[in-house]
């Protein structure tokens, strides 16, 4: 997926956080960030997936943060040249759409949500964020959190091929969360249930569902001066955010980080397969009415 170089960035969407020092490096908290901040915890307070790997066992290394300059972001050329400003450019073709859609398809004002992009590590209202949490939607605040150097840990160590799409994929299924949250579904993940049947896995795989939907629309979202800001999507760019969508799947973390093991009872997100096929039907539907989660049990 390619931004149109002449389209405008909107930065104050987003805000250029700084925390202190990295926690760790790596993606062990994914299993649990969504579930965890839900329910008002922090996401790096320890304990075991119930895999058979630790959290703590996967936070290695560290670094200083740093401030976050997201000035430089100015036009859809920037965001074809450097993830800051591609989340940024994703951040506004997301609102852009949902903005619209909502209000259309089903009489429900969206809000827009910051998003706080950082280096190393900041706080949220949902607890410390970190590459070692991943991107999290905190619904205390709406507010939308990612470091930028995730996006290297997802196709270094867990098999994402690096494409724009596989990055904006990320930042739309945490724009889904928001939108969950406005249409007062986000809760339903609070039944404090793990496993492929779960309220969390359900609401997981909806945001998944509603990326798609997002993807669908996404060439005809515009910037503030109407002018549109992605082109028309290919092949590839599908494929891209599918690899995204695998390389999340609660089975394959479990398998890349647990020596192969998969434990179906500790499942917060979805198998790799869950993952794609619901981005997929939002994608060739376009229509968030498509992405039910809880109406199903075909997971």
């Amino acid at each position: 997926m390619t931004f149109n170089e002449g389209a405008n960035l909107d930065t104050s969407q987003v805000t250029g956080g700084k925390g202190g020092a990295i926690v760790g490096g790596g993606v062990g908290g994914l299993l649990l960030m969504l579930l965890v901040a839900f329910l008002g915890g922090n996401p790096l307070g320890g304990g075991s997936t119930g895999s058979g790997f630790d959290v703590n066992q996967i936070l290695t290394g560290g670094s200083q943060s740093q401030s976050i300059d997201v000035s430089q972001c100015k036009t859809g050329a920037d965001a074809n040249r450097d993830d800051v400003c591609r989340i940024i450019g994703t951040v506004n073709s997301t609102q852009d759409y949902w903005s619209d859609a909502l209000p259309a398809d089903i009489n429900r004002q969206y809000r827009e949500a910051q998003t706080v992009i950082y280096s190393g590590a900041t706080q949220s209202p949902c607890g410390t964020a970190s590459n070692a949490t991943g991107p999290f939607y905190c619904p205390s605040d709406e507010r939308v959190y990612i470091d930028a150097s995730f996006f290297d840990e997802l196709s270094s160590r867990f098999g994402a091929d690096g494409g724009n799409l596989a990055q904006m994929y990320v930042v739309a299924h945490e724009y889904g969360h928001h939108v969950q949250n406005i249409l007062g579904i986000l809760a339903r993940g609070q039944d404090g249930q793990t496993g492929p049947q779960s309220g969390g896995v359900r609401i997981e795989l909806m945001a998944d569902c509603l990326a798609g939907v997002w993807a669908h629309h996404a060439a005809q979202t515009q910037d503030d001066q109407g002018n549109t800001l992605i082109q028309p999507l290919t092949r590839d760019d599908i494929d891209s955010a599918l690899s995204a969508a695998a390389a999340v799947g609660d089975d394959h973390i479990q398998e890349e980080l647990g020596g192969g093991r998969v434990n179906q009872d500790s499942w917060t997100h979805g198998s790799s397969e869950s993952r794609q096929r619901w981005f997929i039907t939002g994608y060739e539907s376009g229509n968030l009415n498509q992405c039910d989660t809880f109406a199903t049990n075909d997971l």
